[in-house]
């Protein structure tokens, strides 16, 4: 027997969970001591304060474009090391191509470095080596490295089987088949993670760059800092074609191997 449809049920099943939103919403809000009542002035504060950001100072815009050139370069030289170092991470992290007591120690050290910030691994290397771009290259490229040697290796796991053991069945030995049966399997993935990387490197440079790795981000800092608003502004609006024209060209790259790699 199949129920008959009750509308008003259903009215009251959605008033109740948007009721429950609601309250939900509310007493969150009283435990972040959230000040509703001045939440009209703070609009207008911020209203005000963002005013002072415009016009941007196009003066400014032979000192910005280096800066972003140097983050561009920053998230290109990071997922260079990331893609390069994730091939042979992810074979020694793959379950079926390495032995039980080289996999876990890999495993478990591409998932420290996931569990640990950014923030955290540049303010070390900060202290280390100093401010500046190299700081951030080996953050995000050590960052890269994790990610990508994680994606490698499950790749790798999830890899036809069927073509490994026809390399090896014509006498290829482990490095012929590894060159010839796995990398060719697993290429596509490889290239679409990199793309998809270097776009994400793009973005947390200009966050890591604030704090002390250079580029965009630190200029940004420093403008606000110093109340030159207008010129932050510039940087902002340099950061935001920077993010947009490398999304569009990873596409375009990444659509442009993946049909060269079908042929």
């Amino acid at each position: 027997m199949i129920a008959g449809y009750s509308a008003p049920r259903q009215f009251l099943w959605r008033l109740s969970a948007i009721g429950g939103l609601a309250l939900a919403l509310v007493w969150a809000a009283g435990l972040c001591e959230f000040q509703w009542k001045g939440l009209a002035d703070s609009a207008l504060r911020v209203l005000e304060i963002l005013r002072g950001f415009f016009p941007p100072d196009w003066s400014a815009a032979e000192e910005i474009l280096p800066e972003a050139a140097k983050t561009l370069l920053l998230a290109s030289a990071a997922t260079l090391i990331g893609s390069v170092l994730s091939v042979p991470i992810g074979l020694a992290g793959a379950r079926n191509i390495a032995p039980p007591w080289l996999r876990l120690p890999v495993r478990l050290l591409l998932g420290l470095e996931r569990a640990t910030p950014d923030v955290l691994l540049l303010l070390f290397f900060v202290v280390a080596f100093g401010l500046g771009s190299f700081a951030g290259i080996l953050t995000l490229g050590l960052s890269s490295v994790a990610m990508l040697g994680k994606l490698m290796a499950d790749a790798i796991e999830e890899a036809d089987p069927h073509v490994a053991e026809s390399v090896r069945a014509t006498g290829a030995d482990f490095s012929q088949t590894i060159r010839y049966g796995v990398i060719p399997e697993v290429l596509p993935a490889l290239v679409s993670n990199t793309m998809f990387r270097f776009d994400y490197n793009i973005r947390s440079t200009i966050i890591l760059g604030a704090v002390g790795a250079g580029g965009l981000g630190q200029e940004i800092l420093f403008s606000i800092s110093r109340t030159n608003y207008e010129r932050a502004t510039l940087a902002a609006l340099a950061t935001l074609v920077l993010i947009v024209t490398a999304e569009q060209v990873g596409n375009s790259l990444r659509q442009r191997w993946m049909r060269d790699l079908r042929k």
